[in-house]
């Protein structure tokens, strides 16, 4: 017997999003847990990190692209015609390419050489125009090479400058910090996020500080100018981005490179948590704090942000050790 189920036009309606908006799937993202990497910890000290990696491109990033296109449509910069210009390392590229795909806008980008080959394979699949820059010089090199072509033909781009546009820390505020401080009814008490551009820790940390001074802002970075944490920036040794305010954070972490790989191996193996490499380190930077809460005999709930999972670094040889 063959049964034939029947959809009428409002269950239809009703079964499926009619938008068409990418856009629309952008933030809300979970809030993980952990069973091994945090087992060590009392029960009244948690750890919890929000799976960017849902977000549409598969990255944190897609907030700060979606909020930077957006204010630039809302003020005029952005028209039809205009071409989407920014430097990247790869994450906010993709969301770019995404959003600017979905709008009808095209996409060129500026990016070290030795970014991972596939996010340079999915920035190739989005049809984006690419410009390699010295892989030593890092994203600072970039920066600086995309500066100087949005100086020349402004008429041509909407240079974006996630480093320096406010719209990317706003992101954060009005969503991140947000769903954070919902997720855990208030309960959060420690923020800990990587600084890349800053826009994370800048716009949810204000937000969560509104909401309750007392929570704690910690900043997660790399150890040394040299490293092997893509996203991340050394501050001291960088080009320090204009929404970053040095003066902001509660406390400040750094990470080593290697202690990120291995943190990224025991996320994958202990906890099935197949993340980034950045994600690894705000993991680090995440249980140093716990580690100290417990160690003064204090409760808190300790919130960190999984900028992406690890599918975009699969080429990097310590994932076979």
């Amino acid at each position: 017997m063959t049964i034939t189920a029947e959809l009428d036009a409002d269950t239809l309606n009703e079964s499926v999003d009619n938008s068409g908006d990418i856009e629309r799937q952008i933030g809300n993202t979970p809030l993980l847990s952990f069973r091994r990497v945090s087992k060590r910890l009392p029960a009244d000290v948690r750890v919890l990190a929000k799976a960017e990696w849902q977000n549409p491109g598969g990255s944190v990033k897609d907030r700060a692209a979606y909020g930077i296109i957006q204010s630039a449509e809302a003020s005029g910069q952005l028209q039809s015609g205009k071409t989407i210009l920014d430097s990247t390392s790869g994450n906010t590229g993709i969301a770019y390419a995404m959003i600017g795909a979905a709008k009808g806008y095209r996409v060129k980008l500026f990016l070290p050489e030795n970014v991972s080959p596939e996010r340079v394979a999915i920035l190739r699949a989005y049809d984006v125009e690419l410009v390699f820059t010295d892989p030593l010089e890092g994203s600072d090199g970039a920066i600086q090479a995309v500066q100087a072509l949005a100086s020349r033909e402004p008429q041509r781009y909407f240079y974006a400058d996630q480093y320096n546009n406010p719209a990317n820390w706003r992101a954060h505020y009005q969503g991140t910090g947000a769903e954070i401080w919902r997720q855990t009814a208030g309960a959060v008490t420690h923020f800990v996020a990587g600084l890349g551009t800053s826009g994370t820790l800048m716009g949810a940390g204000r937000r969560l500080k509104e909401y309750n001074p007392a929570v704690q802002i910690v900043s997660v970075e790399p150890d040394s100018p040299f490293h092997g944490l893509e996203g991340l920036k050394h501050m001291a040794s960088a080009i320090k981005p204009g929404i970053f305010d040095a003066g902001f954070a509660d406390a400040a972490q750094s990470v080593r490179t290697e202690d990120a790989h291995a943190m990224a191996l025991r996320l994958a193996r202990e906890e099935g948590y197949l993340v980034g490499i950045s994600s690894a380190a705000a993991m680090i930077g995440a249980l140093r704090v716990a580690e100290g809460l417990a160690e003064r005999e204090a409760s808190g709930t300790v919130v960190t942000l999984f900028p992406d999972n690890a599918y975009k670094y699969l080429s990097e040889a310590f994932w076979r050790g």
